[in-house]
């Protein structure tokens, strides 16, 4: 059976990878049931083919698992739209992009437009991730001027129920909620991103940043670099490590009371370094410095489950505050938590809509029960003060409490409906946090 990348959740229904784009069309066409499979960075039934309760009207709903499709069977796709060269400020501004299949990775397609002069805005932490996927759930990378990545997404192809391809562009009435789809409103095959000339960053890393200066400089420090995490575990007030990264080739020579690094660190304390991008103020080409982790390595630790609450920024203190007070409940359990910024963007589902938002990234010890045992309790904190948990990590939220926090959950349903009649893309995670199946929404599994 197949599982996620951590190894906790084992996906429902049968895997099949189609070689061509008509056989994806006729499996699609002909199957009651079917979700695609990316690099599985998930941390729940996200994925799944699994039983559901009839979204959207979904007829079969026998509890039978449906088919699962991975894309990369598929012949690749890869084409640069270059409006002018690679160099200068001109050819950003004329909207230069590049079409990739919905199972390229990251890694792979930084790669591939580095080596022809070109780069994306941002980066997420982890190289390995799908590209589709990543888009799909409103992953991000950081800086107080980078939203997340599926902002860069300039057009985007499906295939409907029927089999048929329906492409989106960009101002197209339907695209704003469309993007951010969770994979509820078809099967992704290819995005048109944006795309600028390639770019050299340097990253420096500081250690044991007072939480005093975070508290009284939060501003200037998420602004102190073009991209820049901050790591903690919520035991003091202190901050182990910032992680800071620029687009110029010099750096302060001082940080906020923070000590400069002076070797290469993992961002969780006392693992080894090995797999972490170059480190030390060297500045080198943007795929190798944007993303915290090296794409020919295990990322991160593999053994571990993650959660993530994007917190409006002005309650960001709040946060922090109430994550402290909070410590005593999940100590032990928690490895790291990581504080990243993205700008506010007008993506329906995605968790940073409409407003700037401070991720609040808790990477945990592969204890399934424990985790979910602590979650209510943090989400009985967070939420209230806005905060939207990230779609492919653990949570507990049901279709109820998001709805409050996504003014645009309603015209997501509307939009799945018309769309996706039969609920041929539902699933029981669709079911329980965006509601529209009497039997199962807002039922918690923890799974």
């Amino acid at each position: 059976m197949e599982h996620n990348w951590s190894g906790n959740h084992r996906y429902a229904g049968r895997l099949i990878r189609p070689a061509t784009l008509g056989e994806l069309a006729e499996l699609v066409g002909a199957a009651p049931r079917v979700r695609a499979l990316g690099s599985r960075h998930s941390f729940t039934d996200i994925g799944d083919a699994g039983s559901m309760g009839g979204s959207a009207g979904a007829a079969g709903s026998t509890g039978e698992p449906g088919v699962l499709v991975s894309l990369d069977g598929l012949p690749p796709v890869f084409s640069i739209a270059q409006t002018g060269a690679a160099t200068g400020a001109e050819t950003e501004e004329q909207g230069s992009t590049v079409t990739v299949g919905a199972g390229m990775r990251y890694g792979e397609v930084s790669r591939r437009l580095h080596k022809q002069g070109w780069a994306l805005a941002n980066l997420a932490s982890l190289p390995h991730i799908s590209v589709a996927g990543a888009v799909a759930t409103g992953t991000h990378g950081s800086g107080d001027t980078n939203a997340s990545l599926a902002t860069a997404v300039a057009a985007i192809t499906l295939l409907d129920a029927s089999g048929r391809e329906r492409r989106l562009a960009r101002g197209d009435a339907d695209f704003d909620g469309s993007v951010v789809g969770l994979g509820a409103l078809g099967i992704v095959t290819t995005l048109t991103l944006d795309i600028e000339p390639t770019y050299e960053v340097r990253q420096d890393v500081w250690t044991d940043l007072p939480g005093r200066a975070v508290e009284d400089h939060l501003d200037e420090i998420t602004g102190s670099g073009y991209s820049v995490s901050l790591f903690t575990d919520f035991s003091d007030r202190t901050f182990a490590q910032a992680w800071v990264k620029t687009r110029e080739e010099s750096a302060p020579a001082v940080f906020f009371g923070a000590r400069r690094a002076t070797r290469q660190l993992h961002p969780d304390i006392g693992a080894v370094a090995d797999g972490v991008t170059q480190q030390g103020g060297i500045p080198g080409p943007w795929l190798d410095r944007l993303p915290h982790f090296r794409m020919e390595f295990t990322p991160s630790h593999g053994a571990e489950l993650q959660s993530e609450y994007l917190v409006p920024r002005p309650r960001v203190l709040d946060a922090l505050e109430a994550m402290r007070r909070l410590r005593p409940v999940f100590a032990g359990l928690l490895r790291v938590s990581e504080l990243r910024t993205v700008a506010a963007d007008g993506l329906w589902l995605s968790p940073a809509y409409e407003t700037d938002v401070v991720g609040f990234h808790l990477t945990w010890e592969l204890d399934e029960p424990a985790v979910y045992a602590v979650l209510p309790a943090i989400e009985t904190a967070l939420l209230p003060l806005g905060a939207r948990p990230h779609w492919g990590k653990c949570f507990v939220a049901t279709s109820a409490e998001l709805e409050a926090l996504y003014p645009r959950m309603a015209d997501f349903r509307a939009l799945r409906g018309r769309v996706d009649p039969d609920g041929t893309f539902g699933n029981a995670f669709l079911d329980r946090v965006v509601g529209g199946s009497d039997s199962v929404a807002g039922s918690v599994t923890g799974r």
